[in-house]
């Protein structure tokens, strides 16, 4: 279940959330310059549908069950998914990796 209160989109990502975006994405280091917390995954990172398996699989392997974006796409419609950004995976994260 993701974090209750809702952290500001502009606050600093935190390293790891930015990095596992990177690896699984197969993007070089200075494509993290795009990681920002109003990034669409789909629309601005372009992130495709492997990408997305992969980067779910590390955020579980790294924060733990919680951190289930597959679950989160999982409830969203079309527009929904279209909207998800790097604020709303920082939210699945335990509040202290997610600052």
């Amino acid at each position: 279940m993701p974090n209750p209160e809702p952290l500001h989109p502009d606050a600093p990502l935190g390293p790891e959330l930015v990095a596992l975006l990177v690896e699984a994405a197969g993007a070089p280091p200075d494509w993290a310059r795009h990681v920002t917390p109003d990034a669409r995954l789909d629309g601005d990172l372009l992130l495709d549908e492997d990408e997305l398996a992969d980067l779910s699989l590390r955020l579980r392997e790294r924060f733990g069950p919680r951190a289930d974006l597959a679950a989160l796409r999982a409830g969203l419609d079309l527009v929904a998914l279209e909207a998800l950004t790097v604020a709303d995976l920082r939210r699945l994260l335990p509040e202290e990796d997610a600052r």
